[in-house]
């Protein structure tokens, strides 16, 4: 006997299309991985500087150093600060977890500060620096650069969702090159980007367990190096980033113009226009959120909620005993992204705008 099946809806606009992003490139890919393992050369050797060489020039860096993901380029980073046991470090709640478990994974604290209202990045008035502060670390969310605070401490800047946002203005900047990145890996794959030589150094070594030669080790670092064939998959995907990130930018601009002709609710707020924006993820803050959400599933529309909890009300953070950051608890019952890829087209982004105005007018 045959055991009927829920229905499910067909996926008609996904919130990232891997496949799509994927095809224009994908004999370069192959003909990079393949190059790779005829070469032998897995860990470090040519493929891992020249993709450091060209991803420098590309983001306007004095250097840039390959680890082995967006986690451990600030692990990595806070190391070579000297970020240790009994150090406070200050960021943003309403951020991806490694930004503040990177902190804690070194004996530090992470201290949260309130984000801005319109950016949702966090807000330099919130800083507060005090004597066992030794670093901040904003985030450019969702593809949005965040203000640079002034502060006597290095500023980290975590880039991992706005490579191609702009130069490093900060002390360092960490990339991530997960998959769905706008420049993604086929695996995981980071960098730090720097223009100070010296830092650039100590983190080159403390990748590579603290060793500029060979079973020579001058600090105790770790294994955080690049593997050879994610190097080479970059350098084959590197030359398409600025035609994706134009594209991302163009689609921004096409949802702004189709919401302005919708019928939606004037609470519902698109994200504030940045000519620096890369949009890494497109989200909007709306009412009755998840329901909306639900909505948009049973219309075959996908959607992600980036992020449903902020950092100082994880439970492994609950110690910190945080005070309340009202800014980014409501963020994270409102925001909702929307589907984002460079092969996004305007049916599609129709379709998505129409249905939350049918959401809304129902």
């Amino acid at each position: 006997m045959r055991r009927a099946c829920a229905s499910v809806p067909r996926v008609r606009v996904p919130q990232f299309d891997m496949a799509g992003e994927l095809a224009p490139v994908r004999a370069e890919i192959e003909a990079a991985a393949l190059r790779v393992i005829a070469s032998g050369r897995f860990i470090g050797g040519p493929e891992v500087e020249g993709f450091e060489a060209e991803l420098a020039r590309a983001c306007g860096a004095s250097h840039a150093i390959g680890v082995s993901s967006g986690t451990d380029a600030l692990i990595v980073t806070l190391m070579a600060l000297g970020v240790g046991a009994g150090d406070e470090v200050v960021t943003t709640p309403f951020t991806f977890f490694a930004t503040a478990g990177a902190i804690a994974r070194l004996g530090a604290t992470p201290v949260f500060a309130d984000v801005s209202d319109e950016t949702l990045c966090l807000d330099p008035r919130a800083i507060a620096i005090t004597a066992r502060t030794k670093a901040v670390i904003p985030v450019h969310l969702f593809g949005r650069p965040a203000m640079i605070p002034s502060v006597d401490v290095p500023v980290i800047e975590d880039a991992a969702q706005a490579i191609g946002s702009g130069p490093v203005r900060g002390t360092a900047a960490t990339l991530s090159f997960f998959p769905t990145k706008n420049l993604g890996a086929i695996g995981d794959a980071g960098a730090v980007l720097t223009d100070d030589a010296g830092l650039a150094d100590k983190i080159a070594r403390l990748r590579n367990h603290g060793a500029r030669q060979r079973y020579h080790h001058d600090l105790v670092g770790g294994n955080f190096r690049l593997d050879a064939i994610q190097a080479a998959v970059l350098r084959a995907k590197l030359p398409w980033l600025d035609r994706w990130t134009a594209a991302r930018r163009a689609i921004a601009a096409r949802y702004r113009s189709l919401f302005a002709s919708a019928r939606v609710p004037a609470e519902l707020r698109l994200p504030a226009d940045d000519p620096a924006h890369v949009y890494h993820h497109y989200v909007i803050r709306a009412p009755r959120r998840d329901a909306l959400r639900e909505h948009l599933a049973a219309a075959g529309i996908g959607s992600e909620v980036y992020y449903p909890v902020p950092l100082h009300q994880q439970p492994c953070f609950a110690h910190l005993r945080s005070p309340a950051l009202p800014i980014a608890e409501r963020a994270a019952r409102e925001v909702l992204a929307l589907p984002m890829y460079p092969s996004l087209a305007t049916p599609a982004q129709q379709l998505v705008v129409d249905e939350i105005a049918r959401f809304y007018a129902a």
